[in-house]
């Protein structure tokens, strides 16, 4: 009898999951429905309010792709450290970043609304600003989209090719294909860290091409990686909790809040950093930025991105028990999501709505990107087995237990 209790105890437990996520009828009719909302906002925002909704079209690309890059990120720094404790969970990032190349799609489309949204794009202004001028070489239209070419390129085939090699360990097994990973990771995280803290200063920095900032990219590449870890979170708690992954336990998400609870502080650090610094140096070419933000709702913006992006994770997860429960990184997350949205916001309407008008286009157009970003996400899930095969570090991710 104690022989037979002593085998089952030290058996080796596989995971409980559904080879591939099937992807119900409804959810896709969902993601459908979300998409419609997105077009028909979009097309009677360009009627009524056309470089608003060039507003909305930056802000939500920008958001999503943050989002996927992010978590092309998350996967690459996984093999880098040798993490078993995530092992179970890879295909979750995978499949974020597949979204890549549909984003590229969409950022080339911003061609047509260039002109709505950055101020370098007019000759006009460019000819009476010495500034711009000496910044042109850099700031047109043919070397802005001949960066961002280059940029989602790169990204895309870095992400395809690790999903590659990750399908062949799935089929094959063996050591040799983490191994081949984990290299192409390291050469990965410092071409994200490079081209992405590049994109940032493109796509949001040059909204106002007079102001500077030696932290904006880190911050901008920081907020990448936080929300990523938060969506990431969010998503296996919800195949969690659907019976798809039957293994996820505190200890795992105990892991995942360290994420998003460390890159809350380093985001915090750098926006306080960045702000110290411009209001220590008092020049008027940085201290312009944050005073045009000084005013009416965005001051208050100010004071909740703050809040919603470091102040809040960083009390609410700091405790051992609340870092260990669903029903607490639940409201978290959604508070993320919202924060998100709203430092770019506060990033964005100024330099180019520059007043706070949010309404249903605002919210229409969300929640199609939102469709668009489910609908791939869950595609590329359904493609392969939700859990990894023959990943080396699979067994102790079963069993981390802390």
């Amino acid at each position: 009898m104690t022989d037979k209790v002593t085998a089952d105890v030290l058996r080796i437990k596989k995971p409980i999951m559904e080879e591939k996520l099937i992807v119900s009828k409804n959810f896709k009719l969902l993601t459908y429905a979300l998409i419609a909302i997105g077009v028909i906002s979009f097309a009677l925002g360009f009627i009524f309010d056309a470089k608003r909704t060039w507003a909305n079209y930056l802000l939500n690309n920008y958001y999503f792709i943050s989002i996927a890059i992010g978590a092309a990120f998350f996967g690459a720094i996984q093999y880098i450290s040798q993490s078993g404790w995530s092992a179970m969970f890879k295909r979750i990032p995978e499949a974020m970043s597949a979204y890549i190349p549909f984003a590229g799609v969409f950022f080339l489309i911003m061609y047509f609304g260039m002109h709505s949204i950055f101020e370098w794009t007019h000759e006009e202004v460019v000819q009476n600003d010495h500034l711009l001028q000496y910044k042109s070489p850099y700031l047109n239209v043919p070397f802005f989209f001949a960066r961002v070419v280059i940029f989602f390129f790169v990204w895309t085939i870095m992400s395809r090719l690790l999903r590659k090699i990750s399908l062949q360990e799935d089929e094959f097994g063996g050591i040799k294909y983490f191994e081949k990973s984990e290299f192409y990771s390291k050469i990965f995280i410092f071409i994200i860290a490079i081209t992405f803290s590049a994109f940032a200063v493109d796509m949001l920095m040059s909204l106002e091409p007079h102001w500077y900032s030696t932290l904006f990219a880190g911050k901008s590449f920081i907020a990448a990686f936080l929300h990523a870890s938060s969506i990431i979170t969010l998503i296996v708690i919800l195949l969690a909790r659907s019976g798809k992954i039957k293994d996820l336990n505190q200890s795992h998400l105990h892991d995942f809040t360290r994420y998003i609870f460390m890159t809350s502080i380093v985001w915090g650090y750098f926006n306080f950093a960045e702000y110290a610094l411009i209001w220590y140096g008092n020049i008027p070419e940085e201290t312009m930025w944050f005073a045009h933000r000084s005013y009416g709702t965005f001051k208050i913006l100010f004071f909740v991105n703050i809040v919603l992006n470091w102040l809040v994770p960083f009390l609410v997860l700091m405790p051992r028990k609340s870092s260990r429960s669903k029903m607490i990184i639940l409201p978290v997350i959604i508070v993320l999501i919202i924060g998100q949205y709203t430092e770019l916001y506060y990033i964005i309407w100024p330099a180019t709505v520059h007043e706070a008008k949010f309404g249903l286009l605002e919210i229409g157009t969300f929640l199609g990107y939102v469709g668009l970003f489910s609908l791939v996400v869950s595609n590329y899930l359904a493609k392969a087995s939700l859990v990894p095969k023959n990943h080396p570090y699979l067994q102790e991710s079963i069993h981390h237990h802390f």
